[in-house]
């Protein structure tokens, strides 16, 4: 899979772009704020339909602007043509020139995986984060998954709105709390399978990058400890008091432990930044062993704030793109690009809300 062309109109700092790629590595060089990064959240927005810096649409209308506009050229099994345009009265998302009405018919068009500084909210941020990794990594790979997770979240908001009411609904209550078991008990068995599928590759990634020195270990902690429904209804009395409700697969944990004690709490910065990284490469080799191709990776000046000895831990994945025929993006400086990654490469210019091959 790779995108072999970009269109941009009024997206952040380019005004208009189109672009052609190749498979392979493609190095985004330039300056501070000359738009390197902008290029790779377009990629990740046609993958995802949000943007990895946790931003809406507004903020990546151009200064001035009614709206954007993101295009590309898909190839993968097949070719497709992806259309997207984002303004506050208006939304469109095509694909292959019919509308897109339902998400999950969508997702898998462009996969995606995204290193960069924030994924640190990974391994230091809310618990959301952590769930939101889970969901992301099942709607990429679990075709029903996505439609489920959306059930569980409408059930879930129902039930607050009515929870909020001085006199709530007794029947509606009792109607989106089966809608709430019903669906979040599949959401907890799919994330509860993921789990030891997943773990050996991030074991394995971690153990690459910090060449041995820790040994990370992934636990999954679901609010619902036995039974859905009775904790459910155990919880009523806390909840009329909170007005929210409090069990259920929206409040679940992944605890991250390197040598058994919490990376969060005890990890070093280099510590958390190297399974941040370890997690992304998992993600990026589980996604190639599910659908048998490698996802496109987005490499957002990661290489510059590791030291030469945890790069090197990077290297073999890239490798492995790079013999798969498979394609990524990444951004540096001239000055802190990987040498090491030789000079079997795409090297782009980026200046001003333009690119140019060099």
């Amino acid at each position: 899979m790779h995108l072999a062309h970009l269109r941009l109109r009024d997206f952040r700092n380019y005004p208009r772009l189109d672009v052609d790629f190749s498979p392979g590595f493609q190095l985004l060089l330039g300056d501070n704020a000359q738009g390197k990064t902008n290029i790779l959240e377009a990629v990740y927005l046609l993958a995802t339909l949000r943007s990895f810096r946790g931003v809406g649409g507004a903020q990546m209308i151009r200064h001035g602007q009614k709206g954007y506009f993101v295009g590309a050229q898909v190839v993968g099994q097949g070719g497709h043509e992806i259309k997207m345009y984002w303004a506050a009265r208006e939304r469109n998302l095509s694909l292959d020139g019919l509308p897109v009405k339902k998400l999950g018919n969508y997702l898998g068009t462009l996969r995606t995986v995204i290193f960069c500084t924030e994924d640190l909210e990974l391994v230091k941020g809310a618990a959301r984060s952590r769930r939101r990794f889970l969901d992301l990594l099942l709607a990429q790979t679990n075709p029903g998954y996505l439609p489920l997770l959306q059930r569980y979240m409408q059930a879930v908001r129902a039930r607050n709105a009515l929870l909020k009411q001085r006199s709530s609904d007794a029947a509606a209550l009792e109607s989106f709390s089966r809608e709430l078991i019903a669906t979040g008990t599949q959401l907890i068995r799919a994330r509860a399978e993921l789990i030891p599928r997943f773990s050996p590759l991030a074991r394995l990634a971690y153990r690459r990058i910090s060449h041995d020195a820790e040994e990370l270990r992934i636990e999954y902690q679901p609010s619902v400890k036995n039974d859905f429904a009775v904790e459910l209804a155990l919880s009523r009395a806390r909840e009329q008091s909170y007005r929210s409700t409090l069990v259920g697969p929206h409040r679940d944990e992944v605890q991250l432990l390197l040598n058994e004690k919490s990376a969060a709490q005890f990890g070093s910065e280099g510590q958390k930044r190297t399974l941040a990284i370890a997690l992304k490469m998992a993600q990026a080799e589980y996604l190639t062993g599910i659908h048998g191709s490698a996802p496109v990776l987005l490499i957002d000046d990661v290489m510059g704030e590791l030291d030469v000895k945890r790069r090197s831990g990077l290297l073999p994945l890239l490798e492995q793109a790079r013999k798969t025929s498979g394609q990524v993006f990444m951004t540096c400086t001239e000055e802190n690009w990987p040498r090491e990654l030789g000079r079997d490469l795409f090297r782009w210019e980026v200046k001003s809300g333009m690119l140019t091959a060099t």
